[in-house]
């Protein structure tokens, strides 16, 4: 039986984490996690489709959505600083065994908190979630630069990854009819977020580590052939960001993976919730 979804914050040493939730307790647990510029209300869709069968956590990571959002200059806003905060998260409640959703940066920040707890994670469901170089496009060359010289002009080149014109097109690009198609909340609710003073300090930060990611891409992979988690990739093909590619690539390293396309862009549950509702069912009743 479906639960109504509950909004909830847990506090922690450092700042509160926003998180929703629905699903038996004592059912199988599925961690979702979002990424850049969203939040927890990406899966306001998915959340339902999940509840009768599945304990659903959606929490808003540091900086996003309605967690704490310290400023930049007193809180590290890293990846591997994520991730402890979101093992943190984990560990206040309780969880022993979950299967992860991993979703752009939901992507590094779950995988980091897999390499710690390893035996805990009993599937990944990887929704445009990279883990491999072939996964990422041109349009992370302005990025690459800032790597390279990071230099305060290259990061305020960065800046327009950050306005309403370019979450717009996070949404919008390569999905068919977006224009009925996309809830145009979603993108004002994400915007109005990115608005808030300083976080876009917050999130020039977060694209500047962005390479410790890619550094840490063969520990990922290590992880997938060594403990071969049960692992589902549903992928919206037209990402920008994000290509194909990335999505095949996870059955190097895990042969039995199994790779799912939609006809759309990066913001797949816009578009496909109950469709990846339903393969994600599938696939859990399989395997957990």
């Amino acid at each position: 039986m479906k639960t109504p979804m509950t909004f909830k914050t847990l506090p922690l040493p450092e700042l509160s984490i926003f998180y929703r939730e629905a699903g038996d307790p004592q059912a199988p647990v599925a961690l979702l996690l979002h990424g850049f510029p969203s939040s927890s209300h990406m899966f306001r869709n998915l959340i339902p489709e999940l509840s009768d069968h599945y304990r659903v956590i959606a929490p808003d990571l540091p900086g996003f959505g309605f967690s704490g959002a310290p400023d930049h200059q007193v809180f590290r806003y890293t990846f591997d600083h994520l991730a402890e905060i979101l093992g943190q998260f984990v560990a206040e409640l309780g969880l022993q065994k979950f299967a992860i959703y991993a979703f752009d940066y939901g992507a590094p920040v779950g995988f980091r908190v897999a390499l710690k707890y390893p035996n805990r994670i009993s599937a990944i469901i990887s929704q445009n979630g990279n883990a491999y170089l072939e996964g990422l496009s041109d349009a992370w060359s302005p990025i690459r630069a800032y790597w390279e010289h990071p230099t305060q002009q290259n990061r305020d080149a960065l800046r327009s990854f950050c306005t309403e014109e370019i979450t717009r097109f996070q949404y919008i690009q390569g999905v068919k009819d977006a224009q009925t198609r996309i809830a145009p909340e979603a993108i004002a609710l994400d915007q109005a977020l990115l608005n808030r003073r300083q976080n876009v300090e917050i999130q020039l930060d977060l694209f500047g580590d962005y390479q410790s990611n890619l550094r840490l891409y063969p520990k990922f992979q290590e992880f997938f052939r060594a403990y071969r988690p049960p692992t589902l990739a549903v992928w919206g093909r037209n990402d920008p960001f994000f290509l194909p590619a990335g999505a095949e690539a996870y059955r190097r390293d895990n042969p039995e993976a199994k790779v799912v396309f939609y006809d759309t862009g990066h913001f797949a549950l816009e578009t496909h919730a109950a469709e990846i509702g339903r393969e994600m069912r599938t696939f859990l009743a399989q395997h957990l």
